[in-house]
């Protein structure tokens, strides 16, 4: 292994039927979860761990991981617009839509 190569130790965690690739450090937003602002959140649903050339996969989890993360903010994103109509029978509907979500900062990655 030369200089330029860094080791990140990363996991791959499900929550809210999502998948998301995450490092030690890192701001993920996640589907909302029902934690206060500040609060220490676990993710025990860790499909995959890894740091470098060294992987662990689950089946369907890797037994003994956890990931803890940290609650920085509760929010909802940006509105988004949602128009639906049937052409040529004068029916049309504007909705808008915004998505709640949780900003979560990854603290610790155990294996």
């Amino acid at each position: 292994m030369n200089e330029r190569e860094v080791l990140f130790v990363y996991a791959v965690i499900e929550t809210g039927g999502k998948q998301y690739k995450v490092t030690e450090g890192e701001t993920v937003f996640v589907e909302k979860l029902t934690a206060d602002e500040g609060a220490e959140v676990v993710f025990d649903k860790v499909l995959v761990t890894g740091e470098g050339a060294d992987v662990k996969v689950g089946a369907p989890t890797v037994d003994g991981a956890k990931v803890t993360a940290k609650v920085v903010k509760n929010g909802k994103s940006k509105k988004i617009t949602v128009f639906t109509y049937k052409p040529k029978k004068n029916e049309k509907r504007k909705m808008g839509h915004r998505q709640p979500y949780t900003k979560v900062e990854i603290v610790k990655i155990e294996a």
